[in-house]
């Protein structure tokens, strides 16, 4: 059974720090492995976006809105793939509801069940 547990969301000034995490477990991540693995966000009244990304090979990617602030990094042990995002210089723009998505290599895509981020002005 595949889980995507994630937690480090909550409230914090602009110009503030937080950091995000999201545990990914199931037999499935053995059996295929995992291509890339990322977070997404979602504000009231707008389209699930884009984040950052990071591939199996250590490849980054991301948002144009959050380069230079924000970072990604994965650890991985045997059982567990633990994916995190380290949001420095938050702004009040940065609230959402934080997800994050693993794709493993047969196509599949697995999201966790979100955490709010709320930044204040």
């Amino acid at each position: 059974q595949v889980q995507l547990v994630e937690s480090g969301g909550g409230l914090v000034q602009a110009g503030g720090s937080l950091r995000l995490s999201c545990a990914a477990s199931g037999s499935i991540f053995s059996i295929f492995g995992i291509n890339v693995m990322g977070w997404y966000r979602q504000a009231p009244g707008k389209q699930r976006e884009l984040v950052t990304t990071i591939t199996s090979d250590g490849n980054t990617n991301y948002a144009d809105s959050v380069k230079g602030r924000f970072a990604i990094s994965v650890f991985r042990d045997n059982a567990k793939n633990t994916v995190y995002l380290q949001m420095n210089s938050l702004k009040p723009e940065d609230t959402a509801v934080y997800y994050c998505n693993t794709r493993i290599t047969r196509g599949d895509n697995y999201w966790g069940q979100g955490t709010q981020v709320t930044v204040s002005s």
